[in-house]
C-alpha cells in the first residue's frame, strides 16, 4: 500500500502541474484577446514552468524497469535446460519460465516486467550467469534453479506479482527523483527511510521462504551444498581470477587471454577444496546490515543443514546443460571484456597524460 500511496502522489501532483500548464495557457490567450500583453506574459511565464514541472514529474514517475540483460537463450538450442525448467516449475505448480538470457555475472535470478514498460501484462524472464554455470555441478545449478523459480511460486503469482511490481516502480521513482531534485534527497529520504528498511526485511524474508521452498523439492541438504558453493566459488572469481585476468589486460595492448572461455579451466585449476582454506571465506559471508539477502550462516541454519564443503563434481552444470553454445557465449562476453580492457587502459593513460601536464 505504501508504494501505491506514493506512486498516486507522484500521478496526482503531475496531473495538477498539467492541469495547471493548460489553465495557464487558457489565461494568457484571453489576457491576449484583451489587450493586456504583461498579464498575458505572467500567465505565459507560468505555464512554462508548470509544463517543466510536469514533464520533470513525468519523466520520474515513467520509469520503465530494465529490460532483461544477457543473451537470449533459444529453446532449441538447450532443451535439456528448459525441460529441466519446465520440470521444476511443474512441481512448483507455476507457469514455465520462456524467457531465459546468459549473462556474465556470478548469479541467477527471475525478472518479471510489464510487457507496455510500466504497465500491461507481466512477463517473467530467468537470467542466468555463465560463471554460475561453470561453478556448480548439475545437481546444484538445479537447486539453484529451484530456489529462483520458487520466488516466482511463493512470492510472485497473481496479485503478488502486481505488488512486486508496484514496489519496485516505487523504489525506481525514488531513485529517479533524488537524482533529479538533489535538494528533495534529505525529505526525502526521511520520508521513505521505514519504507525501506521494511523493503529489506521483506527482501530477505523472501530468500528464507524460497531457500525453504526449493529445498522441500531438492533436499535440504542439495540446497545447502548449492548455497556454500556459490559463496566459496564467487569469492574465488571476485578475489582471485578476475582480479588475475584485470592484470593481464591492464598490461597488454592486445590481451591474450580469454576469460570466459578459459573460465571452467580456472575454476577447476584454481579453486582448492580444502575446508581450512574455506573456513575463513565461510564465516566471511556474515552478510552486510543492508545486504538484501541473509548471510550464508543465516540461511544454512534456518534450513536446518551443517556449513560444510561440498565434495568437487567431474562435470559441471556447464557441461550438462550448455556445452553445444559454451564457444559461441563465451567469445560475445570475451569481445566485450576485450573492450572494456582497452577503455580501462585508455582511460589510465589519459589520467596518467593529465598527471604530467599538470606537473609541469
Amino acid at each position: 500500500m505504501g508504494a501505491l500511496a506514493g506512486l498516486g502522489i507522484f500521478t496526482m501532483l503531475a496531473m495538477a502541474c498539467a492541469a495547471l500548464t493548460l489553465h495557464a495557457l487558457g489565461s494568457s490567450w484571453v489576457a491576449i484577446n484583451a489587450g493586456d500583453p504583461v498579464v498575458s506574459g505572467l500567465w505565459s511565464l507560468l505555464a512554462v514552468l508548470a509544463g517543466l514541472a510536469t514533464c520533470a514529474l513525468g519523466g520520474v514517475l515513467l520509469s520503465a524497469p530494465p529490460r532483461p540483460e544477457g543473451i537470449r537463450l533459444p529453446r532449441r538450442a538447450a532443451e535439456d535446460l528448459f525441460a529441466l525448467l519446465d520440470d521444476t516449475a511443474a512441481r512448483l505448480g507455476i507457469d514455465p519460465v520462456r524467457h531465459v538470457f546468459v549473462t556474465d555475472h556470478m548469479n541467477a535470478h527471475v525478472a518479471q516486467r510489464p510487457r507496455w514498460g510500466c504497465v500491461g501484462p507481466l512477463q517473467t524472464c530467468l537470467m542466468i550467469g555463465l560463471p554460475l554455470v561453470h561453478s556448480l555441478s548439475p545437481a546444484q545449478f538445479g537447486a539453484v534453479l529451484a530456489h529462483e523459480l520458487a520466488h516466482l511460486a511463493a512470492q510472485r503469482q497473481g496479485w503478488g506479482g502486481v505488488g512486486a511490481h508496484l514496489r519496485a516502480w516505487w523504489v525506481r521513482t525514488i531513485d529517479r527523483a533524488v537524482d533529479r531534485f538533489p535538494w528533495f534527497d534529505a525529505p526525502l529520504e526521511r520520508m521513505t527511510q521505514r519504507y525501506c528498511i521494511t523493503m529489506l526485511r521483506l527482501a530477505r524474508i523472501e530468500e528464507f521462504e524460497a531457500d525453504a521452498l526449493a529445498a522441500s523439492l531438492v533436499g535440504h541438504g542439495l540446497m545447502g551444498d548449492a548455497l556454500v558453493e556459490v559463496g566459496l566459488k564467487a569469492r574465488f572469481l571476485e578475489r582471485d581470477f578476475w582480479p588475475h585476468v584485470d592484470a593481464h589486460g591492464s598490461r597488454r595492448r592486445r590481451p591474450r587471454l580469454r576469460p570466459y572461455r578459459d573460465l571452467a579451466l580456472g575454476v577447476q585449476a584454481g579453486f582448492t577444496r580444502t575446508v581450512s582454506e574455506h573456513a575463513v571465506a565461510l564465516e566471511e559471508a556474515g552478510g552486510e546490515r543492508f545486504a538484501l539477502h541473509p548471510s550464508l550462516h543465516q540461511r544454512l541454519n534456518a534450513l536446518g543443514v551443517r556449513c560444510r564443503v561440498p565434495e568437487g563434481e567431474v562435470v559441471s552444470a556447464a557441461e550438462r546443460y550448455l556445452a553445444p553454445l559454451l564457444p559461441s557465449l563465451a567469445w560475445v562476453f570475451d569481445r566485450a571484456w576485450w573492450r572494456m580492457a582497452r577503455e580501462n587502459r585508455r582511460q589510465r593513460r589519459n589520467r596518467a597524460r593529465y598527471e604530467m601536464v599538470r606537473e609541469d
